[in-house]
């Protein structure tokens, strides 16, 4: 997805922070807030991040820095991302295509509405 993440399997905070460019501590308030990020623990209690982890925290801080989302906003926004992804498999229509739907919709609504009368 981000080709300036570096191609490894697990990340400590250390590297996922440079990555990021943001600091330890908002990535570690970040992942009290979102339980989508869910990076494993060693023996040690250090966190290691796996790359996935690792580019949605991009995009909760693209989300909260650049979109100005608050966390809640955050929340629902990804939350909408990822129930859209599942639902929709299907591309979306063209826009010349939408008329041609919509007239089709219509015809058979009112082929309906003659049978319920």
């Amino acid at each position: 997805m981000n080709s300036s993440i570096p191609k490894k399997l697990y990340f400590r905070i250390g590297e996922v922070s440079k990555i990021c460019g943001v600091r330890p501590y908002i990535l570690r308030y970040w992942q009290s807030q979102f339980s989508e990020i869910n990076p494993s623990k060693t023996r040690s209690q250090h966190r290691l991040y796996r790359r996935k982890d690792v580019e949605l925290i991009l995009e909760i801080k693209k989300l909260l820095y650049e979109e100005k989302y608050t966390i809640t906003g955050a929340k629902k926004r990804l939350k909408g991302l990822t129930d859209n992804d599942r639902v929709s498999s299907k591309p979306p229509l063209k826009e010349e295509k939408y008329s041609k739907v919509l007239l089709m919709i219509k015809k058979d609504l009112e082929e309906i509405e003659k049978l319920l009368k």
